[in-house]
This record gives C-alpha cells, sequence and structure tokens, in this order.
C-alpha cells in the first residue's frame, strides 16, 4: 500500500524530529497527519508526545485518549497519556492509566518509573519506592529512576539510603547535577559542610 509507506516515512521524520527537540514541529505536522489519516494511532501519539513537551498537557490528553481508543494494546500511548494526566494533577487517572499500560506490557521500566512518580505526588511513598525498585529491576543502568527513588527517600527522611540512591543515579550518568543539588541538600542538613559544598 503506497500510501501507508508514504504515512511510515513521515511518521519516521517526526519521530526523527522529535528525538531532535523540535516539538513545535512536531506537534503543527502530527496535527496535519492525524486529519489526513483520523484512524492512524501513530500519529495521535506524536501529537501527544510533542504536546507533553510543549507542557499543552489538556491537548496532549485529547490525542492520547484518542490513541488508547484506537489501539487499546498500544502501552506507550496509556504511559504517555498517564504523563499527561499526572501534570494535570490527575493524579488516580494517572496511577489508573499506568497500571493500564503495565498490563498491556509488563516489563515497561519507564511506566513504573512515572507510576512511582505519579504515586509519590499522591504522598503514596511505599508505594512509589516499590514502583522505582521494579523500574530499576527491568533497567538497571536507569538513572532518573535512581534519582525520583532518591527523592522519594530523602521526604521519607531516609537520608542514607537516598545519599546511596543518588550516587548510583551519578555513576550513571555523571551529570546528574539535580542527584548532586540533593546530595548536597542532605549533607548541609547534617551540618557536614564539607561534603555538602
Amino acid at each position: 500500500d503506497p500510501s501507508h509507506s508514504l504515512l511510515q516515512e513521515v511518521v519516521n521524520q517526526l519521530v526523527n524530529l522529535y528525538n531532535q527537540g523540535q516539538f513545535v514541529v512536531v506537534a503543527e505536522r502530527a496535527e496535519i497527519l492525524t486529519k489526513q489519516y483520523p484512524d492512524e494511532y501513530v500519529a495521535w501519539n506524536l501529537l501527544g508526545a510533542a504536546n507533553i513537551s510543549l507542557e499543552k498537557f489538556e491537548k496532549a490528553s485529547e490525542a492520547l485518549k484518542k490513541v488508547t481508543e484506537l489501539n487499546p494494546n498500544y502501552a506507550i500511548g496509556f504511559n504517555n497519556l498517564g504523563i499527561a494526566l499526572k501534570n494535570q494533577g490527575k493524579l488516580n487517572d494517572a496511577v489508573k492509566t499506568f497500571k493500564k499500560a503495565l498490563l498491556i506490557k509488563s516489563n515497561y521500566p519507564e511506566a513504573y518509573n512515572n507510576m512511582g512518580n505519579a504515586l509519590q505526588d499522591q504522598g503514596k511513598s511505599d508505594e512509589a519506592i516499590n514502583a522505582f525498585k521494579k523500574s530499576i529491576s527491568l533497567k538497571p543502568d536507569y538513572a532518573q529512576a535512581y534519582y525520583n527513588m532518591g527523592v522519594t527517600l530523602k521526604e521519607q527522611g531516609r537520608l542514607e539510603s537516598a545519599i546511596d540512591t543518588f550516587k548510583k543515579s551519578i555513576a550513571i550518568k555523571p551529570d546528574s547535577h539535580q542527584s548532586y543539588n540533593n546530595m548536597g541538600n542532605i549533607f548541609q542538613n547534617q551540618g557536614k559542610l564539607d561534603k555538602a559544598l
């Protein structure tokens, strides 16, 4: 089907632009694509993902709900929808949506990490830590999940565990300035100013 291979080519171009951070261009072109191919969930997903990156979360949610309707077995669509919902403060809906993503694809570290963030925002820190641990067990070099777990441990007052976790994040991603900053704050609060510096 020539029209499908053309669509695939356009989608690949948009994915490349997305990976280069060209979110405005991707959002504009994906919107046109969804009008040309209203049943193509991949076009709607690109529109949603670009709008998340542009912090237009309501617009993103609308596009991503369409993705999950068009393809109820597309875990990425549910994960992205969860991110959009979380950023709108719809935490219960976000957690349910991440769980749907994980029902479709149980070995999905990003969905566990994102669910952990939503649980953390709900004040469910033990559940959040379990989600981060699951994420890391699936993807041992997941610096962002270590960082998020470190933040949760810090908020629980488990400072030594938090420091160890931030160190793991830094070992994977040496430019993890957020981890350094959080460790510095812990050391400062402990009165260990030399370490804080």
